[in-house]
């Protein structure tokens, strides 16, 4: 999910940051506590869970031998040490994935016992050098594994923890591997006891899964994913541009729950919302934000801290409260918002 770019009018700064912290408010971790750990580990999830997340999110991909595994892109080298290591450099393969061509090391060409020698790394290390301490110690999880994790915490902490996983390129996946990532999902989701009482959204870019869940998954939320550029990998013609109208939206409101929007659809550069929170909502959509990150990198101007790009200050906590006065109902976050003392500016 890609940088934010706004520039939020000041007056909008004032906004209460403590309403980011209630809890109508779903706090979705992104990738998990990923401002404090490397993306997509054990560690990473449970940081978010102590920190209080509502829910986790998972990125899912496959492998070989049709395990899910959580990476946030299929392409293994940004998150992993495969590329330092020569028993898999004759795995390095050119893939065009949903229109671009990509170079790389990629999950599906590996088995879960292959992918299990590998270790995860920051995957931006120039904002965020002090997650590079926990290089080389964990390894890629199952989402099984993933699952029990969130079962143990419950256990700990007397309370429930949702569930966020994405479908990561499930088109491109069925179609160079045969690897259908809803039947492997809804078969894990199965054998690990889930159902559609549990708190668990399942999200995805494209369409065709989303309805295959709906007609097939039974009853678990479901998530279409929105972007200002582009359209859904596996419908050509169609563009998130007119999804994300009135008209658009009543059709996603057939098959999926809740809009997952970039934050740039819903407030516009001079800080005020958009209508797409209320056009949603009149269509039967919530709405979940992505994605709030701490760094001044990823802030609108005036919500930074000083000048250095990974310097952190409260501005992500302000602009989760911007959005909720918005109307969302949820906001992906790479790092903790509730419990923060952050006063207002």
């Amino acid at each position: 999910m890609m940088k934010s770019a706004l520039f939020l009018a000041a007056a909008l700064v004032a906004a209460t940051p403590a309403t980011a912290q209630d809890s109508e408010l779903l706090i979705i971790a992104h990738r998990g506590s990923s401002a404090e750990r490397p993306e997509h580990t054990l560690a990473a999830y449970e940081r978010a869970i102590d920190q209080g997340a509502d829910y986790i999110e998972p990125d899912l991909v496959a492998t070989k031998d049709l395990v899910l595994v959580s990476r946030h892109e299929n392409e293994l080298s940004g998150t992993t040490d495969v590329a330092t290591r020569e028993e898999f450099e004759d795995r390095r393969r050119d893939k065009i994935i949903d229109g671009q061509r990509i170079a790389g090391w990629f999950a599906e060409d590996f088995t879960l016992a292959e992918l299990r020698t590998l270790r995860a790394k920051e995957r931006i290390p120039s904002l965020r050098p002090a997650n590079t301490r926990f290089d080389g110690l964990y390894q890629v999880p199952t989402f099984a594994e993933i699952v029990k994790l969130v079962r143990a915490k419950e256990a700990a902490t007397g309370r429930r923890i949702g569930l966020y996983p994405e479908l990561k390129h499930p088109e491109f996946l069925l179609q160079d591997a045969g690897i259908d990532m809803v039947d492997l999902l809804l078969r894990d989701l199965r054998e690990l006891g889930i159902t559609p009482s549990d708190p668990l959204f399942i999200q995805s870019f494209e369409v065709g899964p989303l309805q295959r869940l709906k007609q097939r998954g039974g009853g678990f939320k479901l998530v279409q994913l929105v972007k200002p550029e582009d359209g859904p990998a596996d419908e050509p013609a169609m563009r998130y541009a007119e999804m994300v109208t009135p008209t658009g939206l009543a059709e996603v409101a057939k098959y999926a729950d809740a809009l997952g929007a970039y934050i740039g659809l819903i407030l516009a550069p001079d800080g005020t919302p958009t209508t797409l929170v209320a056009d949603a909502k009149a269509a039967g959509l919530a709405v979940h934000a992505w994605t709030v990150r701490p760094e001044n990198d990823f802030l609108p101007a005036n919500l930074r801290t000083g000048t250095d790009p990974k310097g952190k200050g409260c501005g992500d906590v302000q602009l989760a409260a911007m959005l909720k006065a918005a109307g969302v109902a949820g906001v992906f976050t790479d790092g903790p918002l509730k419990g923060r003392a952050c006063p207002s500016q």
